[in-house]
């Protein structure tokens, strides 16, 4: 496909590896950004990311193929209300955003049905801003598109042939299903992973002995805990009827498993653990979801002076950046005595090869 120019409401994270993923596959695109951050704009001019950057949203984004609204779900809508007085009525308008109901609805009442199309690349990292952006951040990660009911199927189809180009999947939902499957699939565990931590704090005495032994699984398990308490506050009062939906569905399904461990029936227990197990089995390894992947691996290691300098060395060599190390202390349902992260699968697969050359035992998980 050809493209023109396209706009950037937002060049964070998401924003800016979409527009870096332009810029490698669209080179002649001409690219117009507004951002906040005076920085983050001269920053990607200085990349010859984007080609035009703007102080205030206005007439610099007339005459683009699409527009795509990037800021935080809880600030698009005021935005939507600034640039749709510049739209040509063949721009395509879109957001990447969490939460679809809201803006859809916004949409709707600014009268943009006929050019708006949601968006919700699948992806993310632990960091934010423009600096952290990478021109391969959505590729073969899910994007779901969430078209308006008026939107031209041919201005679907050359939306999806956009996303394809930008090596991402795109998937299509309406947008209430969207906010109902990612309220179960994504909101829902990062509340009762917040909600876990929270409780063993509040059950932990002062010797801190519960924090001292939640290593391993615990830390797997609650890992994105560590997500930004802004972000998921604005998402849960945004997605609020689907949440509040869901945690009520949850905590019912919670009883019936006490109910099961009050009455200690074996069998149903047993079920309850074996139909988990095997559902978790069968979920894909190799594509990206709404709750960001850890690139780790585990491995076996004697107590001996400079053995975790040997293997930082050998990674160091080949050019692999380690993300955290570390000795597990706690490894009662766990293999592996050392644990480390990287910033993604290549560097993760590579490292798992390099040390299995040099005879090191290694775990995946």
């Amino acid at each position: 496909m050809t493209l023109n120019k396209i706009g950037f409401i937002g060049l964070g994270l998401i924003g800016g590896s979409i527009a870096k993923a332009v810029r490698q596959y669209y080179p002649d695109c001409e690219i117009t950004a507004f951002d906040k951050s005076k920085e983050t704009l001269a920053l990607a001019l200085q990349e010859n990311v984007i080609t035009a950057s703007c102080s205030t949203i206005d007439d610099s984004f007339r005459g683009c193929d699409f527009v795509f609204l990037c800021t935080p779900v809880s600030y698009n809508n005021a935005y939507l209300k600034q640039i749709f007085r510049y739209l040509d009525e063949n721009t395509l308008l879109t957001d990447v955003g969490s939460v679809k109901t809201s803006i859809h609805e916004e949409v709707k009442a600014l009268g943009l049905d006929r050019q708006f199309i949601g968006g919700h690349p699948m992806a993310g990292s632990e960091k934010s801003g423009y600096s952290n952006s990478k021109a391969f951040l959505i590729e073969n990660a899910y994007y779901v598109i969430t078209p308006s009911d008026t939107v031209p199927e041919e201005r679907i189809q050359t939306f999806q042939e956009l996303i394809l180009s930008l090596r991402a999947i795109p998937i299509r939902l309406n947008y209430r299903q969207h906010d109902q499957i990612t309220g179960m699939i994504s909101h829902l565990p990062h509340i009762i992973a917040s909600g876990l931590v929270k409780f063993v704090k509040e059950q932990d005495d002062s010797n801190q002995l519960m924090k001292m032994l939640a290593a391993g699984g615990f830390k797997d398990i609650t890992r994105i805990a560590s997500s930004s308490p802004t972000m998921w506050e604005h998402i849960c009062l945004l997605n609020q009827e689907y949440i509040s939906k869901i945690l009520s569905e949850y905590i019912a399904s919670l009883e019936k498993i006490k109910a099961l461990v009050d009455t200690s029936d074996a069998d149903k227990l047993h079920s309850f653990f074996a139909e988990a197990r095997e559902y978790r089995n069968s979920m894909p390894e190799i594509s990206a979801g709404p709750i960001k992947k850890s690139f780790s691996i585990y491995c076996d290691l004697i107590d001996e002076a400079g053995g975790i300098a040997a293997i930082a060395t050998i990674l160091s060599a080949s050019g692999i950046s380690i993300k955290n190390i570390g000795i597990l202390h706690n490894r009662e349902f766990e293999d592996g005595v050392l644990h480390i992260e990287f910033y993604d699968e290549a560097a993760s697969d590579h490292a798992a090869a390099l040390l299995e050359k040099y005879h090191y035992i290694i775990y995946r998980r």
